[in-house]
């Protein structure tokens, strides 16, 4: 079988898993299994691969996504045992106090913390931080939670930038440069970006506000009887509140953020040990209160963990390429050996390349720059930078058009859409997290990412930074 034709099955297999969650025919975990397994079994009946590389593959999936789904566990639980505890009730009342009834004032904040949040380039640190302290905002509020994490995607996407964020410093390993010397050089991008960014923001309160949101709008009348339902709920769960305990609790938090961010650690590692000593000083040392708090946060752990293992299928399949000693080779490689096997995304990545018209060749920089955000549904990020760019910017040598040019344009506009593409993790752990469907994430966020990204191009354009 040949690489284009594997790029083919590869190009229908994420089709079809889109075509699935937009059709609502089944959980993404479903999908994620279902779809790569079939293509898995073409490709070991058509003699490319054997099942014992199909193994192989799938095992080195769950490398990639495994430390996800335990960050994910562990945040559910911790965030769950303080939102028990009432941190969150007092931090809500307080934002509450501040912001009012200002609905644009919600999403300018929410915008902020994910920008400042941001700043040490973890994806799944972030939404850990800003999903479970504002959704309960936007709930009260009764704003869409698909509004807030388009707010919190497209400002991660700018600071994602960053000379220690992976994009960057894949693209700058790619060039063989410094990530700090291609930082300095999309600089002025990242700097349009964030006002970009909450210039969206201020639009989405906006939108928000027609709506009829905030605490005394349209919505709150309608949606009265929810939130008397909500208050018995809290009513009922008002024995596991600790008020006493909110200082401590908060800086138990600041410590587990701090360690998130110190980076030293598994990402995981400080949530497991916060919920740890959360659960004995919060609710003392027994066993039965203990289950009962797991307990009340298994559901969505369970539900979350199932669609990250689901991933881990996908991308063994998709993004393991084979050497010819049977072992899985990264999508980290950017230089397979000759007698290796590529990955269906590499496969992909050629077959696209190959096929833009001779006529774009000096404009390579601006056709792969539009059509970034569209690519990142169909590509992981190292796929996207160790796979895709060094064909990319082999195909612009021949036109003669540098491969700085190309690299940003490939960060930059792919940036914008990295936590709406069902192929990064971070992304299934802020859905997850906000309890949004991956296909309600992806229809709220797509238009306004791409339309962000192509905005970010013009301006490296206007900066001479890429030719047009």
């Amino acid at each position: 079988m040949s690489n284009n034709i594997v790029g083919i099955l590869g190009l229908l297999t994420i089709i079809a898993i889109v075509v699935t969650l937009f059709k609502s025919k089944t959980q993404p975990a479903i999908a994620f299994i279902a779809w790569p397994t079939i293509l898995a079994l073409i490709l070991v009946l058509t003699g490319r691969h054997s099942f014992d590389d199909i193994a192989s593959m799938v095992s080195a999936g769950f490398k990639s996504t495994g430390p996800t789904a335990a960050l994910f566990v562990f945040s559910v639980l911790y965030f769950g045992i303080m939102t028990d505890a009432g941190m969150f009730d007092v931090i809500i009342g307080k934002l509450m106090t501040f912001v009012g009834d200002n609905v644009i004032g919600v999403c300018i904040v929410t915008c902020i913390i994910a920008l400042v949040g941001h700043l040490d380039g973890g994806g799944a640190s972030t939404f850990c931080i800003i999903v479970p302290s504002m959704m309960p905002v936007f709930d009260r509020m009764h704003m869409r939670r698909t509004s807030l994490l388009r707010i919190a995607v497209l400002a991660m996407g700018v600071l994602n930038l960053m000379p220690w964020a992976g994009p960057t410093m894949r693209a700058a390993s790619v060039l063989g440069i410094e990530a700090g010397s291609l930082w300095q050089t999309i600089l002025p991008i990242q700097a349009f970006g964030i006002i970009l960014a909450l210039g969206h923001a201020v639009l989405t309160g906006m939108q928000e506000k027609a709506r009829g949101a905030g605490l005394t709008g349209k919505l709150a009348k309608e949606e009265g009887e929810v939130v008397v339902e909500e208050k018995a709920v809290e009513d009922a769960n008002s024995d596991l509140k600790r008020p006493k305990l909110f200082i401590f609790n908060i800086v138990l938090t600041l410590i587990v953020i701090a360690m998130l961010i110190w980076d030293v650690f598994p990402s995981y590692y400080p949530f497991m040990i916060g919920v740890t000593v959360a659960l004995f000083v919060n609710y003392g040392f027994t066993a039965a209160m203990h289950k009962k708090i797991i307990n009340l946060h298994a559901g969505p752990a369970l539900m979350m963990c199932s669609t990250l293992m689901g991933a881990a299928v996908l991308m063994g399949v998709l993004t393991s390429s084979m050497g010819a000693d049977g072992s899985v080779i990264s999508a980290k490689t950017m230089e397979l050996p000759p007698d290796a096997l590529p990955s269906v995304v590499r496969c992909l990545a050629n077959m696209v390349s190959s096929f833009l018209p001779t006529s774009l060749g000096q404009h390579l920089p601006l056709v792969i720059g539009i059509l970034s955000v569209p690519l990142a549904l169909a590509f992981d990020t190292d796929s996207y930078f160790y796979g895709m760019l060094p064909v990319v910017i082999g195909i612009g040598q021949a036109f003669g058009v540098q491969a700085l040019p190309i690299a940003v344009a490939m960060v930059v506009c792919r940036n914008c859409a990295t936590f709406i593409s069902p192929m990064v993790p971070a992304t299934l752990l802020g859905t997850g997290l906000a309890e949004v469907d991956i296909k309600d994430h992806i229809k709220a966020s797509f238009m306004y990412v791409w339309g962000f990204s192509i905005l970010c191009m013009l301006v490296a354009v206007v900066f001479g930074i890429m030719p047009l």
